[in-house]
């Protein structure tokens, strides 16, 4: 085994203090497991306890189990905060706001116009005639960026002085209970499924996440006033209201929750202003941090790609750059140099495009981006060390990044650079390990996305790196694996596939 400082520096970047062997992170594979442990957390908390959320968007009315309208125990999310505020649970949320986009219903930019009627919502909602609980308790947030978003998604509750936290890229929409094979949703008549990713964090690691929502509490609470800007909504209240819950405590300490031969680390990237107004114009850097911004998590990421020998797997819902970014900040230099070096680049995306987004299809073939700054680079025999997949059916909106079975990192960033400089805030839970939790990682979404019950017969198979890497091209499987593995059912011993998604599209 190697030893845990060997691999924290290798693949860790030392922009985080990481914890060692003394937090636990657990991966979740998809959203309908993601939300039935929200449900389980938000529903264990009682008086005097508190739940913390923040997120790109929320849909008020969905119900965490899945249920629908009418059915036994339906539970709209709106009315379990709202409950347990009334209970005297300490109730935040913050979603993304935007103050010119929040004005515009038509054309949709992003979530921020819907999030405005969402956080309405929430500070109206009533129980029982009651006051409603949750009117000074529901901020949107419009800080940062002027062409950017508030992207990080996370709840963390403190149950007594015990904290849990979730950090992923998975918001409380009821679409994003989905889990495989993905074929229970469907878009425009077609069968359709989401995809998605995240970390389950206790023990000293936690209190980073209980900083991160503090910040964001205080930033977002201190905000200037700000309407509607067009006359067709004059009238309607200011984004904010004008009085707002106080501030948040400090994180209570952590027990150590052990996590032998582990490390983790609680990634942000967050830009340079605070205040990045068009509509009036103001522009205003954050208080306590580097005027340049926080960049953690391309820090880390660029660190364990350049550690990685053997693989680097990435799933994301882009791979090419969005306006905003900032080339100096782009990941694909690094992950072309890996290619040089004989490294596997393996990216899996969309065969489905978000149906909020608009375009052509998606991941039909290899972008501009990828060509030019990933495969060109490249002398024509390390061509095919890269590789782009996608999923059909399938949106694949995970943000999630492993590397040699050792380094793990799974969190709302995507891959484009304007979250790695923070245009999008984002926030990331990598992990380095000298265990199994990343090789596991690995297993699970491989087999996913094979569509293929991980079997006893076929799990050593799919642990087996130099077999597994063989099913994303056949020439990376090892001389002594038959022909055809991972492409005929019963090879390996054990693999069963339900249907074929995974599509290959390049480069030839």
């Amino acid at each position: 085994m190697e030893a845990l400082d060997d691999l924290v520096s290798r693949y860790l970047s030392p922009a985080v203090m990481p914890h060692c062997e003394n937090s636990s992170v657990e991966f979740v594979v998809d959203g309908r497991v993601w939300m039935r442990r929200m449900h389980e957390l938000l529903t264990s908390l009682g008086p005097g306890d508190a739940a913390y959320i923040c997120g790109l968007q929320m849909d008020p009315e969905m119900d965490l189990t899945g249920r629908r309208a009418g059915e036994p125990g339906h539970e709209p999310l709106g009315d379990l905060l709202a409950r347990l505020a009334a209970d005297g649970v300490d109730v935040r949320i913050i979603l993304a706001g935007a103050v010119v986009s929040s004005s515009i219903a038509r054309p949709t930019i992003g979530p921020f116009h819907q999030n405005v009627s969402s956080a309405h919502r929430l500070r109206r909602w009533r129980r029982d005639g009651e006051k409603p609980p949750l009117a000074d308790r529901v901020l949107l947030d419009w800080s940062g960026s002027g062409v950017g978003s508030n992207h990080q998604k996370a709840t963390i509750v403190r149950r007594g002085d015990e904290l849990t936290a979730g950090v992923g890229g998975i918001d409380y929409v009821a679409s994003r209970i989905d889990e495989a094979p993905h074929h229970r949703l469907e878009v425009q008549g077609a069968r359709w499924g989401w995809h998605d990713a995240g970390s389950i964090i206790q023990g000293p690691a936690a209190e980073d996440v209980w900083r991160v929502l503090r910040m964001r509490w205080l930033g977002a609470s201190n905000l200037p006033r700000r309407r509607y800007l067009w006359p067709a909504v004059k009238g309607l209240p200011i984004l904010n209201p004008p009085t707002v819950a106080p501030e948040i405590e400090p994180a209570p300490a952590q027990k150590v929750h052990q996590a032998p031969g582990e490390a983790c680390q609680i990634l942000r990237s967050v830009g340079p202003w605070y205040i990045d107004s068009l509509l009036p114009w103001e522009r205003r850097h954050y208080g306590g941090i580097s005027r340049d911004g926080v960049r953690e998590i391309y820090h880390t990421l660029v660190q364990a790609i350049g550690a990685a020998q053997r693989y680097i797997y990435l799933e994301d819902q882009y791979f090419h750059e969005y306006p905003g970014g900032d080339h100096r900040f782009e990941l694909y230099p690094h992950l072309s140099a890996a290619a040089a070096r004989g490294v596997k680049v393996i990216m899996v995306g969309s065969g489905t495009r978000d149906p909020a987004e608009s375009g052509p299809l998606i991941n039909g073939t290899i972008n501009h981006d990828l060509q030019r700054k990933v495969i060109d680079p490249l002398p024509p025999q390390q061509r095919r060390n890269v590789g782009l997949w996608r999923i059909e059916h399938l949106t694949v909106h995970a943000k999630v990044v492993v590397v040699d079975d050792r380094f793990a990192a799974v969190g709302s960033a995507n891959l484009f650079s304007r979250s790695m400089v923070g245009v999008d805030t984002e926030l990331t839970t990598a992990v380095v390990t000298a265990g199994d939790s990343v090789r596991d990682l690995r297993v699970r979404l491989w087999a996913e996305h094979l569509r293929t019950p991980v079997a006893d017969d076929l799990r050593p198979h799919l642990e087996d790196l130099d077999l597994a890497l063989g099913m994303f091209r056949p020439e990376w499987l090892p001389p002594q694996a038959p022909a055809g593995s991972w492409r005929t059912p019963g090879l390996p011993s054990g693999f069963a596939p339900i249907e074929s998604v995974l599509t290959f599209v390049g480069p030839a």
